[in-house]
């Protein structure tokens, strides 16, 4: 038997791999994901969260779980609740759970030592006037006039900033760094700024903030992460993230970056999302629509799709635009051989088995998954009246119509073959109710009529059906790529991203619990959206039995 192949190393293995060979940071492997709290997480930060706890497993190594809450304008525990449930539900644990600012006075204290070394100054200048000096990418900018100020000074300015006693907006301390690079972040980027407004964690301790890029680096060196992996729009920041690290003399850590995810007919910006919430445009954060792991999970999906879907992508170094009906083949892959197999008849039409005895009712056993034979199997009532789909029949059938029609024979799952014999129509010409019998010796599992149907449809009986409201969710936007299109995003809105219906479902879906998949037989897979209640039913669409978008799109 041939051996099997090893998967081939990511670039950020490969390098990881050549540090221990090289004996670096002691053998130690210590990651970070390191989100800010600002919103809630979405599928591009999946990737980040197999990345990082991925890696750190595979080298026996640990993963850091640390909050850059460094603006307390956009930030709340509510966002820290759920990204700590999101990254507990797709499979990982953290080895500590840390926060920015937890650093706060560590990093003030960092500030005051640039300062010192003549590396930090505190500016006067406005906001308008900075951006006038920066110069362009081909331009060098030109000095403040307060870059020149002396140690002493700036140690009282920056003092008399951490204290309240300037205005938002009238003083920012800057790096000291070379107002001529080609790199515009290296131009002295502002390090602290001043904003008054109560953190989440030290309520009106500080007025002033570090920046993202000043204290990113250095809560890594603090926490001696050996390979910080972020994504690839931060490969401009990481000369000052080597400098900051170079200039105070501590622990090197590394940065190194991958492509992010982007994933098509969604957006992952959480600013549009936050607008796509805040206006209404979707039920919540988690609304099954949405590209966040938590509408990902109340759709129905499942951490083992999303981390295989992860798997499958790879980690690249160039950005592209990742195909959904890749994740939607994953979530379909691994749904198939965990979901329990039930019966609901979305869009009902009603068949009377006539030769069927009235008031009688005949429990049939239906098996929970063909996939899992430990799953056991269910108590199904049959009975003389059953709901169809409308689609299962046709007046007209046309020639290689295997389901029902006038005269023709099909099977019903688990239970009888049944043959139509005639047409119930109201004033209208509709069709309200089919007649039809059943073949009395033809039982699923003890079937000897001898018979042989090519087709095989759900019902549920009339009698015993529960009502249930089912959502039908599609693509949320009807382009592509809706952060490429001109224009405002929210006009490649898809109109018809939701439908809710009322359909009938066998009884034993009464008992039906959240996070339970389900497989509505030839219809897709379901499960119970927390809305439910003890008199109402409810489920969500998670994905379809097969990719019908790529076919009607035309790919």
């Amino acid at each position: 038997m041939a051996e099997a192949t090893e998967k081939p190393l990511n670039f950020i293995e490969q390098i990881i791999e050549d540090d221990l060979a090289a004996g670096k940071n002691d053998g130690r492997v210590l990651t970070r994901f390191p989100p800010e709290p600002n919103g809630y997480l979405h599928i591009g930060h999946a990737k980040s969260i197999c990345l990082n706890f991925g890696v750190a497993q595979k080298y026996g190594g640990k993963t850091n779980l640390r909050f850059d809450d460094t603006n307390p304008v956009t930030e709340e525990t509510e966002y820290v609740e759920s990204i700590k449930a999101d990254v507990k539900w797709l499979g990982f644990d953290w080895a500590e759970e840390l926060y920015a600012s937890d650093y706060f006075d560590q990093l003030y204290e960092f500030a005051l030592k640039l300062i010192q070394k003549g590396l930090a100054y505190v500016d006067d200048s406005t906001s308008e006037e900075m951006a006038a000096m920066k110069g362009t990418p081909t331009l060098a900018g030109i000095n403040s006039p307060y870059r020149e100020r002396t140690i002493e000074e700036n140690l009282d300015l920056f003092t008399r900033m951490k204290n309240g006693e300037f205005a938002e907006g009238t003083h920012v301390l800057r790096a000291k760094i070379n107002m001529a690079s080609t790199n515009m972040l290296m131009r002295d980027p502002i390090i602290y700024r001043i904003k008054f407004a109560t953190h989440h964690r030290t309520g009106d301790k500080w007025c002033i903030y570090p920046m993202y890029d000043f204290a990113h680096g250095q809560s890594d060196s603090i926490e001696q992460i050996t390979h910080s992996i972020c994504t690839l729009e931060f490969v401009p920041h990481r000369e000052l993230y080597d400098w900051c690290i170079e200039s105070l003399e501590i622990f090197p850590s590394k940065q190194y970056e991958f492509a992010r995810l982007n994933l098509s007919y969604a957006i992952t910006s959480k600013r549009k999302l936050l607008q796509l919430v805040n206006e209404n445009f979707v039920t919540g954060w988690d609304d099954p629509r949405m590209p966040t792991i938590s509408g990902m999970r109340r759709r129905g999906y499942t951490p083992e799709a999303i981390r295989e879907f992860c798997d499958r992508i790879g980690v690249a170094k160039r950005d592209n635009l990742i195909d959904v009906s890749l994740l939607e083949f994953c979530v379909r892959e691994h749904l198939n051989k965990v979901s329990t197999r039930v019966m609901a008849v979305l869009d009902p039409i009603k068949v009377v088995i006539t030769n069927y005895p009235e008031g009688q009712v005949e429990e049939l056993t239906a098996e929970n998954n063909p996939e899992d034979h430990e799953s056991g199997s269910r108590p199904m009532p049959f009975s003389r009246e059953i709901l169809i789909e409308k689609d299962d029949f046709m007046e007209n059938p046309t020639k290689k119509y295997f389901r029902l029609g006038p005269g023709l024979m099909v099977r019903l799952k688990h239970a009888y073959i049944i043959k139509c014999d005639d047409i119930v129509k109201d004033e209208n010409g509709e069709i309200v109710e089919l007649h039809c019998s059943y073949i009395e010796n033809s039982r699923s599992g003890n079937d000897t009529s001898g018979i042989n149907v090519k087709g095989t449809i759900h019902w549920v009986s009339e009698a015993h059906a529960v009502d249930a409201e089912v959502r039908l969710y599609d693509r949320l936007f009807k382009v592509e790529d809706p952060s490429r299109e001109d224009g405002d995003f929210k006009e490649y809105l898809n109109p018809d991203s939701l439908e809710v219906i009322t359909a009938k479902v066998e009884p034993a879906l009464k008992h039906a619990t959240l996070g339970t998949p389900y497989q509505f037989l030839r219809k897709g897979y379901f499960c119970l959206d927390p809305d439910s209640t003890a008199d109402t039913l409810v489920f969500n669409k998670t994905v379809g039995l097969k990719d019908t978008w790529a076919k009607e799109a035309g790919k």
